[in-house]
This record gives C-alpha cells, structure tokens and sequence, in this order.
C-alpha cells in the first residue's frame, strides 16, 4: 500500500514530466534543465532569466523581425 506522502510525489513527478512534455511538444525547453547545465558547462557565460530564456525560444521557434504569415506547407 502506498502512503499518501508517496503518493503525492509520485502525481507531483508525474505532473511535472507531462508539462514537460507538453512544453517541448511546443517548441518551449525546460528552464531549470537550461540553468543546471550552463552552470555545469559553461561556468563563464551569463544565464538567462526565465522571461529571456522564453522569449530566446519563441524567436529560435518562429523566427524574429515582426509578425510572419502562418503556412499551412
């Protein structure tokens, strides 16, 4: 029988795999996945702020410069 301690982090774990699921089915990364590997691997460069690291992916998704046609091919 599990406990309800375990049974809350298990739900808790698994809510936080399907967003992050759903985040990269959009196109949109993890944040903390970002910041834990720039802090490993790239000690002299700045990290994003959550609202930089957004924005960086939505113009790496949809490209910048303005508003853009959506296309159906």
């Amino acid at each position: 029988m599990i406990c309800c301690d375990q049974w809350g982090l298990k739900l808790s774990k698994s809510l936080k795999k399907l967003s992050n699921s759903a985040r990269l089915m959009v196109g949109q990364g993890d944040y903390e996945a970002y910041a834990q590997h720039m802090r490993r691997n790239h000690e002299d460069m700045a990290i994003l702020t959550p609202a930089e690291f957004f924005r960086a992916r939505e113009e790496a998704r949809f490209g910048g410069g303005g508003r853009r046609a959506f296309r159906c091919c």
